[in-house]
């Protein structure tokens, strides 16, 4: 089974020539989930090999245009390319509160109609996720006045108990949110897919007169069987350790995480991106703005004991391919005792194996 990420834009406030503005997509089994939508992401979804027509969900991290502004425009693409289908499932979005009203907004007066369904789902963030004289609480917006045709969706709290959100959960999947301190509310998500069953040990089930067929893929499933003999065999006694999912952690713009949960969501994760915006001798600069130094960064990589890390959100002043950009990369494997950092690039994809 297919999972690879491949970066839509790299690039911090705005975007150039060189670099987009923040998106990337994640691709599992044919369908395409969208984190973040900066100015000009559809034009950057034209020049990748992706489809956007697969998009099925979108997760925006904060409410900082660079990450916001080309959601609208997407979604109108979208619908002139699409057709009407009442069946169709809607495109589920999901980020902070206040995007709903955004996303409305933003249709009603550009008198944009979809031509399908999307809802959205909406994070209820703390107070303690940016500065007390920055939050702002938009938990009352459009409440003096019906939005009759705004999109549907649910208003998701903090889990105290696990210092998360769960988003999204499958047979295969989990998709949690963690929070992130940042200028405004920011978070950060995590997909994990749940371990798969061990191997049969073949051999064993011979040898207690099983032979390959059906009863093999009952035990598989998780299903006890009842040999000739009369004794129930559980999948416990000839299956394998299972095997672990993979774990991919995405965060918004941010100078840290808070609670717990993210240092649990995020512990051994396959592949970590984070922020890097400003390099590690304007720390006091970049933590003023609520970003991150590649060293910040790398602290969190190193604690998490994440497998690989993967450095994106450049200030535009490091320009692709610039010796300054490399010295970003030092700065944060030297964190990591010279484990291998990536510098993410407009149109780079990173595959993670299954594991076996």
């Amino acid at each position: 089974m297919s999972l690879e990420i491949t970066f839509l834009g790299t690039g911090a406030a705005y975007p150039t020539p060189a670099r987009g503005a923040s998106a990337l997509v994640l691709r599992r089994e044919g369908q395409c989930w969208l984190f973040d939508c900066g100015e000009g992401t559809q034009t950057q979804l034209m020049r990748s090999h992706l489809r956007a027509a697969r998009i099925t969900k979108i997760f925006i991290t904060h409410l900082h245009g660079d990450h916001i502004f080309g959601l609208p425009g997407l979604l109108c693409t979208l619908s002139l390319q699409s057709s009407p289908d009442g069946s169709k499932a809607p495109v589920d979005i999901y980020g902070p509160l206040g995007l709903r009203s955004f996303l409305w907004r933003s249709l009603e007066l550009s008198h944009s109609q979809l031509l399908f369904p999307y809802t959205v789902h909406e994070l209820v963030p703390t107070r303690d996720q940016c500065p007390a004289e920055e939050f702002k609480d938009f938990s009352g917006l459009d409440r003096a006045e019906a939005l009759p045709q705004g999109p549907p969706g649910r208003v998701l709290h903090l889990d105290p108990a696990e210092d998360s959100y769960l988003l999204v959960e499958d047979e295969q999947l989990v998709v949690r949110a963690f929070r992130l301190f940042h200028r405004v509310p920011s978070f950060g998500f995590v997909l994990e897919e749940k371990p798969r069953p061990g191997k049969l040990n073949v051999q064993k089930l011979k040898d207690l007169g099983v032979q390959p067929g059906p009863l093999y893929g009952r035990l598989k499933s998780g299903a006890a069987i009842v040999l000739e003999s009369g004794a129930t065999l559980h999948p416990a006694d000839v299956l394998e350790a299972p095997i672990p999912g993979r774990k991919i952690c995405v965060l918004g713009d941010c100078s840290g995480a808070l609670g717990a949960g993210a240092l649990r969501l995020c512990q051994q994760a396959d592949l970590l991106v984070h922020e890097a915006t400003l390099g590690d001798s304007q720390q006091d600069k970049a933590r003023e703005r609520g970003h991150s130094t590649p060293g910040t960064a790398a602290r969190l990589a190193r604690q998490c004991r994440a497998k690989r890390l993967v450095l994106t959100h450049f200030s535009q002043r490091y320009t692709a391919g610039h010796a300054e950009l490399q010295q970003l990369r030092g700065q944060a494997e030297a964190v990591l005792d010279g484990q291998e950092v990536m510098l993410a690039e407009d149109f780079m994809t990173i595959e993670i194996p299954v594991k076996k």
